[in-house]
């Protein structure tokens, strides 16, 4: 009996630390990762290296997605940043093109889209 209740107490010990794992590990509801930034631009590197004349659906799709992720000041700043990190891995981009992006899809960001945009200035 008693080697049943010491399996039980570590069975619920690992079922605790996981738990507290997998809160540490997850993104809060409703975080922004560069991830997620990531894979929505990812369509658009054609669009913003002048490989493509106008930016794809998909690509729009993934400018509004991002023009919803943030929900206040400090997600916003958080997918701005995102922006600039993923562009900074793809050499040759125009700058022009880039800018223009959110216009082309229709999708206006809470921050312009330039490579040397300051994020922590903008609108909160």
């Amino acid at each position: 009996m008693a080697k049943k209740g010491v399996a039980a107490a570590a069975m619920v010990a690992a079922v605790a630390f996981l738990v507290m794992v997998m809160a540490v590990v997850r993104p809060a509801e409703g975080a922004v990762t560069c991830a997620e930034v990531d894979a929505s631009l990812l369509p658009c590197v054609g669009y913003v290296t002048g490989k493509e004349a106008a930016p794809p659906g998909e690509c729009c799709a993934g400018v509004k997605r991002i023009r919803v992720m943030p929900s206040g000041t400090a997600e916003r700043r958080q997918a701005c940043e995102c922006v600039k990190q993923a562009a900074a891995k793809f050499p040759g981009l125009n700058a022009n093109a880039i800018a223009s992006l959110p216009t082309q899809c229709g999708a206006p960001l809470p921050f312009p889209l330039t490579l040397n945009f300051d994020c922590t200035t903008g609108p909160s």
